[in-house]
């Protein structure tokens, strides 16, 4: 990727450049999902973080797990669950606007006061397309969507995946970014657009 690609990845639909990585041991659960594609989740997001460079946990000490993913079959099933409105403000809301827009996944970040990402929740609605993706397929996207805070048109009309043989794996410049977003040296948080000259400057293959 060139820094005018780079940038891209991290400029919003209001052409504002924002962008944040996790600034604590990332501790995900999985809820609606069976056993076996609980394991799935778990592999896909230790790998994920084991490129970043970052750290998984058992526990966080202040939600006790900071990356949530929900599996359900309609929206209205969020307003049941305990005491997410509390850690998702605006939740009835926001249920109302992704079903009517026939919405089947949303991410949500929080963020502590240094911008680093604190936080996330993963709400996946499995309809017929969701359903029909292959488990691992599905974790791996949303590991890569959630380790960094890239733009909300970041992956529209191309995925940060790609099929090799029978395999599916993260696209090697896609990969490049997620390390280079984890250089100790860089922000945890930037809104410059000259950050991505210096993201652009780290990238390197495999």
């Amino acid at each position: 990727m060139d820094p005018v690609e780079v940038e891209a990845c991290f400029t919003r639909s209001d052409g504002s450049y924002l962008f944040a990585r996790w600034g604590r041991p990332i501790v995900p659960v999985v809820f609606g999902v069976d056993d076996a594609s609980l394991g799935v989740f778990k592999g896909a997001f230790e790998a994920v973080v084991a490129l970043a460079g970052h750290r998984m946990a058992q526990t966080d000490p202040e939600l006790g797990a900071n990356l949530m993913v929900f599996a359900f079959r309609d929206w209205e099933e969020l307003l049941e669950v305990r005491d997410l409105g509390r850690l998702v403000p605006g939740l009835p809301a926001l249920v109302a606007r992704l079903r009517a827009a026939g919405a089947n996944q949303y991410r949500s970040f929080r963020f502590d006061p240094s911008g680093a990402i604190r936080a996330a929740f993963v709400f996946l609605r499995m309809d017929a397309a969701l359903a029909a993706m292959e488990a691992e397929t599905l974790a791996l996207a949303q590991a890569v969507q959630t380790v960094l805070l890239w733009s909300d048109r970041a992956f529209n009309g191309s995925s940060p995946l790609a099929r090799v043989g029978r395999r599916v794996i993260l696209r090697p410049e896609i990969a490049a970014v997620i390390r280079a977003g984890y250089d100790p040296v860089l922000p945890v948080m930037a809104r410059d657009p000259s950050h991505a000259l210096r993201l652009a400057a780290r990238l390197r293959p495999g």
